[in-house]
Formats: C-alpha cells, structure tokens, sequence
C-alpha cells in the first residue's frame, strides 16, 4: 500500500537547526508533499493550533522546549496527528520514552533521504490503514438497531421507545447525559435505523481541537486558504453529505463557530475556509454533550438560537448509578464479549461480587463498568469471578474484611437470611425478580420469605 496522493498530505517539520530543517523539507517537497519548517518547539506548536496536519518531524533536542514536550502538546492538541522524532544524540532511552508517549518512529541524524521517505511513507500508510479500519468498523458495526442498548429499566425502555419514533426520520436531536453514559452509542443505534443507514456516520469530538482545527474539520478548506494549506480538503459535513453528523460535546464549541455552524444549519451548505462559492451538504446532525446548555446559554458560552436548532428532540441518558438493574446485565454482555477477545471461559460473578458492582455508584458510567469488566476478564484465574478479584477502589473495605470471616456467634440462620434478603432488596431498589436472581432463589419463595419477615 502506498499513499495515494502525497499533495493531500501536510507535514511540519520542527527543528532549531535551520539548514537541517529546509534539507528534511526539500527531500520531502520532491516527492510532492506539502511540508512547513518550525525553527523552535514554540513556533511548531503555535502552527499546530493554527492549522491540521498529517504528520510532525520533530527534533528531540531544540533550544526552546524539547521534543518530547512537542510530542505531547502536539497529540493534545490534534488527536489526528502523527509524530515522528529525530536526534543527533540518539540513545535507547530516549527512543523508548518517544516511542511510549506515542511517538510512529524515531530517526537518527543525520538522516539519510531515502531512508527518510521510505519511513514517513510508512508511517502515512499506517496512519492511512487505521482511518479506513475504523471507518470499516463504523460500517460493520455489529451493534445493528437497538439491541445494542442494554437495559431493563424503565427509564431505558422508554429511550428505546422513543428512539423507535424518530429514528426514520431527519430531526436533528441533542442527546444528553454524563461522560461515559454512551451518548455515542445512542448516535449510532439512530443512523442504524435511519433511512441513510447506508450512508456514512460520521463523529467528531468537538471538544478534542483547536478553534482553528475544528473549523477546518467541520468545513474542510482551500489550498491556500491559509498558511500550510497546500491542498483542498473536504470537511465532515461533505464527508457526511447523505448520511449522519455526530458532533460530541457540542457544547463545547467556541461562540464563532457557533455562528458558522447555524449558518449550515439554515442554508444547507457549507464555505469551505478560503472558498466563496457553496456546497450543498445533505445531513442529519446528531449532536451530544454533558454539560446544561441551558445554563451555557445564561452565562453566554451557547447561542440560543443554535441550541433549538440542535434540540429539535432530545434524549437524556440517565446515570448508571439510577438504573441499578441494568448492572448485571452490562456485565453479564461484557464478560462475555470480553471472554471471546481474550480466549478464556468466565462463566461469570459469583453473589457477593455481583452485589457489591451493583451498589458501587459508576461515577465514570457504562465506560467506567466496561472497563472494570475487562480487567476482571483479563485477571481471572477462576471461571467465577469473586469478590477478592474486584478493583480495591470498588470493594468496599469494611466488606473485603468481612468477606470470608465466619458468621457473628449467636446469629441464627434465620435472622442472617432476613438480613440477606433485605440487604439485597435495597440494593436492586427493591425489584424483586432482580433479588430473587441474586439471592438464587425463586420468586415465589421470595414472595414468601418477604411476607414472613414483614419486609417491604
């Protein structure tokens, strides 16, 4: 594989050594990139918030901040980007901290050109493979219509309700709810079911980039529309055009973008930056965020007018924390997708680790449960996960002391089986089918068991 058109590829090199910069420029301009020399770690990271590039070349040694600060400033502040780092004091130690912070490769001055070009090329190649890898994955996405959605609980039953109604058609709708409650999911399950289900769906997580980037990502831009832009460059809302925009933490879009945007909104197309001339852009935006957008508006972070032109409809995903019966069954999901990747046979949580996962209170939501369930897979030694395997932040102390010491002398069997059920009633919110599953129980014992110790 090769890339397919290297004037479509922007790459800045970033080096205090001015002659060593303009060879490494020249030896790439031949081939037919467009390339921008930076002379300090300073100018290099001021060029990346002013406009995108593909890939960074950058010393690790400059006068100013050192390389390896312009590799993480420049990850932050691109996520698309790639670097690569060179060094006429090359050590393994360096290139190992390189390479760990993400560095795509290390060079050794003084560079040899063809060597040079053979591993930037490399380097676009994979950074190629991995944009159509996830746009692949987008397309083939297991997770067709609203199956997807885990959850029993009524609040969720009533977003997949609702969901069903809008779905087919075009309305633009805010979806709403904290970090990592799956707004991105909810997004995706709504193209699935569209009619430009065929169509790309495309996100974009506003809050990751620049003001200047963000625009350029939204709108795309002209060759020579400003300082690098050695090419045309379509932005998402052409790469959408047919199919769905999804704009995450859209609440955190900078107040002229803001105006730009509702502009497309209107009129259905867009300026590329440095263009007079529109585009007509077919798009059903689907937009999410977790901050109050009505108190943005207040303080005047966050136009009105574009905030009813995103909330034509809206769905709020509730916590994990207030829909405790759909815990088991996200774990339940998760081990076993996890099982599969990983190759191991988790037959799954016993009783008391179920019952403390189901009282932790999710801060970081379905992300932070997915996470947990990964690493329970991973570190299992037992097809039954038990509570001493739980993540200490998790286990509550008190309990993890108390997990296998032996009953109080005194308690009888019939006061410590009240206990258990009325522990384990509070903790599903009182939904007896849910207890009985966690007690092992049916519910008609259940039933009973309640009745006889007058508990509600």
């Amino acid at each position: 594989m090769s890339v397919a058109n290297p004037e479509e590829v922007h790459i800045l090199v970033v080096d205090d050594e001015a002659h060593h910069a303009e060879a490494t420029a020249d030896a790439l301009r031949v081939v037919g990139y467009g390339v921008n020399v930076a002379n300090s770690g300073a100018e290099g990271l001021e060029e990346l918030r002013s406009n995108p590039y593909d890939l960074v070349i950058t010393d690790l040694l400059l006068g100013d901040i050192d390389g390896i600060q312009v590799l993480r400033d420049a990850r932050r502040i691109n996520p698309f980007v790639e670097v690569m780092v060179s060094t006429g004091h090359a050590s393994v130690e360096t290139a190992v901290e390189a390479m760990r912070l993400g560095a795509a490769d290390y060079l050794e001055k003084p560079v040899d050109i063809k060597t040079l070009r053979i591993r930037v090329e490399k380097v676009l190649e994979g950074q190629a493979l991995k944009r159509r890898t996830e746009e692949l994955e987008r397309t083939l996405d297991e997770r067709f219509g609203f199956q997807g959605i885990i959850g029993s609980s009524p609040s969720m039953n009533t977003i997949v309700e609702k969901m069903s109604q809008i779905a087919p058609t075009d309305v633009s709708v805010l979806i709403l709810g904290e970090t990592g409650t799956g707004k991105e999911l909810i997004a995706k399950s709504l193209h699935n079911n569209s009619r430009r289900r065929e169509m790309p769906f495309v996100p974009l997580n506003c809050a990751a980039l620049s003001e200047g980037i963000l625009e350029s990502e939204l709108f795309g831009h002209m060759k020579g529309a400003f300082t690098g832009a050695t090419y045309a460059r379509k932005g998402r809302f052409e790469h959408a055009s047919g199919g769905t925009l999804f704009l995450d933490e859209v609440g955190d879009i900078p107040m002229s973008t803001q105006v730009k945007l509702l502009r497309v909104l209107e009129d259905q197309q867009v300026y590329r930056i440095g263009d007079n001339d529109p585009i007509a852009v077919d798009v059903r935006l689907l937009s999410a965020t977790h901050k109050d957008l009505q108190a943005e508006i207040e303080a005047g972070r966050f136009r009105e007018d574009l905030y009813f032109r995103l909330n034509v409809v809206s769905l709020e995903i509730p916590p994990l924390r207030e829909r405790t019966i759909d815990i088991p069954l996200l774990l339940d999901h998760f081990m076993g997708e996890y099982s599969r990747i990983h190759g191991k046979k988790i037959d799954g949580l016993d009783r008391e680790a179920l019952r403390i996962l189901t009282r932790y209170p999710w801060p970081g939501n379905v992300r932070e449960l997915k996470n947990v369930a990964e690493n329970l897979v991973v570190t299992a030694l037992e097809p039954i996960v038990h509570i001493d395997a739980l993540p200490g932040r998790i286990r509550p102390k008190a309990e993890a002391a108390q997990s296998g010491a032996l009953p109080i002398v005194g308690t009888t069997l019939r006061e410590m089986e009240e206990e258990m059920i009325k522990h384990t009633l509070q903790s599903v919110d009182g939904n007896r089918k849910e207890a009985a599953q966690l007690l092992g129980i049916g519910e008609r014992t259940l039933y009973r068991k309640i009745s006889e110790y007058g508990l509600r």
